[in-house]
């Protein structure tokens, strides 16, 4: 199964990429989704992180209020170090587990923490989507309803830019119109099925 990486900064349009590949009838396994799955009320990392920061991060409906959550973890290392090695085991077993029911040709992983964490090993190929920082920067801002500095603190915690390249087999400058990123998607689809014939 030949499967494919797809990362970036906040703000790089990575969605609307993926978004892109799915039209194309590709699977898209979306290591966020996969993270929300893994804390959904009565699955035990709901539990545990309600016990570690305390109930306030559980909404009235008994799910996680990641927003708070975020404000937490990234205004402080050590406490993200916590919930990351609470959470990056279960994200990856549910990676798994959705690449392997995947049917299409190959399959995207998509991840914003794909080479942070160790979810790069399960990528034959990483795609970068990739920004100018001022334009990730005004794209979240506008998107999340969130606070320049906010954004800032989150690019921050990122792998910068230049690393993220350095790693990438394939890059798309997503610095213009919708109708351009579509055009780079449907040129590296094409690459990628001849890679999965290949493979």
């Amino acid at each position: 199964m030949l499967v494919i990486g797809v990362t970036g900064g906040i703000g790089s349009g990575k969605t609307a990429a993926t978004d892109r590949f799915q039209e194309h009838g590709i699977t898209v396994v979306d290591a966020d989704l996969a993270s929300r799955v893994i804390v959904e009320p009565g699955r035990p990392a709901l539990q545990a992180i309600a016990e570690h920061f305390g109930p306030h991060l559980i909404t009235a409906d008994g799910s996680l209020d990641r927003r708070a959550l975020r404000e937490i973890v990234f205004a402080d290392p050590t406490q993200r170090q916590w919930l990351e090695q609470l959470t990056h085991p279960l994200i990856g077993q549910e990676i798994v587990a959705q690449i392997q029911a995947s049917t299409s040709p190959y399959t995207i992983l998509a991840s914003p923490l794909l080479l942070e964490s160790s979810q790069h090993q399960m990528a034959s190929r990483i795609l970068v989507i990739d920004v100018p920082v001022e334009m990730q920067i005004a794209r979240t801002v506008a998107r999340d309803e969130t606070t320049e500095a906010g954004v800032k603190a989150i690019i921050a915690a990122q792998m910068s830019r230049g690393e993220r390249l350095s790693k990438a087999d394939d890059v798309i400058c997503n610095d213009q119109d919708l109708n351009h990123l579509h055009s780079e998607v449907d040129r590296l689809h094409q690459t990628y099925l001849q890679l999965a014939r290949d493979v």
